[in-house]
């Protein structure tokens, strides 16, 4: 099944039945269809055509997903962009994908030389566009039976289906080459993992700029012919009221979510009866994080482990069968994970080394960039450069990440990035970004800066080039100056020993 007729297929099956909503309009599957075959034809008018790639700068709402679905109804490939991100990190992204056009809020400037359309002169009218009326006559219906024909969606399994931006160990962001093969996949092994059954509904309250909330809970969700709830910004407070209103039996979430709805004060007691479980995922959690959270609200939390290379999901702990709190769970259905030590042989049981996933979720490719991509798929296997051991009965736990990345909040975040932008500063010699614990984040990121010699350090300075060239939760907390910054053997600068020093500091600071 290609995604491209994903929307014929539906409102074939059941016309009347829910598809997706948002806090303004609700799309039956139907009318699902009919935006998706109208704003294709939009897109055509723009100049749209097979392979070329579209920007979607958008806040989470429907027109993502009816975009979604009118871009691969002509062949062409979505590149999500985070409405947050700095002008500078925009080009940057609309330059290396190559987008012909990039959707935009209304009243969001172009940005670089990119062709930009704001989303509501995307005309997703079905009669607007086709410039059809309602088949009252024979003239009529032939007018709308050759429309229909010419907006056959276009079914090429080989297709780039997303181009999905990450942080590599670089810190320069890479274009995830996904095909329709590879999001096909893993939408289906979504289903199947999770018992997806028709009448669900999905809350979706991630962002749509990550594959997370595009593949698991649109895709996978639509697949099983369920509806998806699409949520405004996510906030504790009004949290449980939407569940209430909404009755999800699902949705996705990162630990911080879960963290703050179970800081919630003890007099909120909801109904969350519709739901059957919570997925939890992007960043460890912690066993007792995840048994507070279950005891108080009675849902299960299933937590899971995988990475955009790999189309978003690698493991799950199961939804009938041993959940393992602490682990990531084991593959799933027609994923195979090995542990492998540095030179590539698979270690024995219980024995830490670098996972690797093998499956037909993994992606093609790094978007023109050869030499990574050697790297990181080696004979069929996705070097993920993440930690861990399996045991007895394939469950993953997690003891690590990519060397220097930080999670916050379930953002990766890659040193090098904001090192680089530091060291742009003329009165830096140096500097080294670390990850430190939070309660609330569970990292945040800190700075260490050394200064030339006669040169002074200004942390406002430096909140101000880190404002204007990264994305907020990238900012560094506090910028610590150091008279030399710690490094090894080979010269190189030491993390490992700065992080324990920061640490000592810390303790002793209490």
């Amino acid at each position: 099944m290609n995604f491209s007729s994903l929307p014929d297929r539906r409102a074939e099956q059941d016309p009347d039945g829910f598809a997706v909503a948002d806090g303004s309009q609700s799309l039956t599957n139907a009318q699902l269809l009919d935006r998706v075959r109208a704003a294709a034809q939009h897109l055509r008018k723009l100049g749209i055509s097979p392979g070329d790639v579209v920007a979607l700068q958008l806040k989470n709402r429907a027109e993502f997903v009816v975009l979604l679905f009118a871009a691969w109804r002509l062949g062409a490939t979505i590149t999500p962009v985070n409405p947050n991100l700095t002008d500078i990190e925009v080009v940057r992204q609309l330059d290396d994908s190559g987008a012909r056009l990039v959707v935009v809020e209304d009243g969001v400037a172009a940005r670089g030389n990119t062709a930009t359309v704001a989303v509501v002169e995307v005309d997703i009218d079905p009669l607007n566009a086709s410039g059809a009326l309602a088949p009252s006559s024979a003239l009529d219906r032939f007018y709308r039976t050759v429309v229909e024909w010419a907006e056959q969606p276009r079914v090429d399994s080989s297709a780039l289906a997303l181009l999905i931006y990450t942080s590599g160990t670089t810190g320069v962001p890479k274009g995830v080459m996904l095909d329709h093969a590879n999001i096909d996949a893993m939408a289906a092994m979504g289903v199947q993992a999770l018992q997806l059954e028709p009448a669900d509904r999905c809350l979706l309250i991630l962002p749509l700029f990550h594959v997370n909330g595009i593949v698991v809970s649109v895709l996978a969700t639509l697949l099983a012919g369920a509806g998806v709830v699409i949520a405004g910004r996510f906030d504790p407070r009004s949290f449980f009221a939407l569940v209430e209103r909404e009755r999800p039996a699902f949705f996705s979430a990162v630990p911080t979510i879960y963290s703050m709805l179970a800081a919630l004060p003890d007099d909120v007691r909801p109904d969350t009866s519709s739901l059957r479980f919570g997925i939890c995922g992007a960043a460890p959690a912690s066993a007792e994080l995840l048994t507070r959270f279950e005891t108080r609200y009675g849902f299960p939390l299933i937590e899971g482990y995988g990475l955009s290379e790999g189309t978003c999901g690698t493991t799950l702990n199961p939804l009938r069968g041993p959940r393992r709190i602490g682990t990531a769970g084991i593959p799933f259905p027609g994923q195979e994970i090995r542990i492998v030590d540095d030179s590539g042989c698979e270690v024995p049981v219980g024995v830490d080394g670098e996972i690797t996933v093998r499956g037909p979720n993994v992606m093609r490719g790094y978007l023109g960039r050869p030499d990574d991509t050697a790297r990181v798929l080696v004979d069929g296997w996705l070097h993920t450069g993440d930690i861990g051991h399996v045991d007895e009965d394939g469950y993953l736990t997690l003891v690590g990440r990519s060397k220097d990345m930080i999670i916050r909040g379930g953002e990766n975040i890659y040193p090098k990035e904001i090192e680089d932008v530091l060291t742009g500063v003329p009165s830096i010699l140096e500097a080294a970004v670390i990850g430190v614990p939070d309660e609330r984040w569970g990292e945040v990121v800190v700075a260490y800066v050394q200064p030339r010699p006669g040169s002074t350090i200004d942390p406002a300075d430096l909140k101000a080039v880190c404002a204007q060239h990264l994305t907020p939760y990238k900012h560094p907390t506090s910028f610590i100056a150091a008279e030399t910054i710690p490094k090894n053997a080979v010269g190189k600068i030491d993390k490992v020993a700065l992080r324990a020093a920061h640490a000592s500091a810390s303790t002793a600071s209490v």
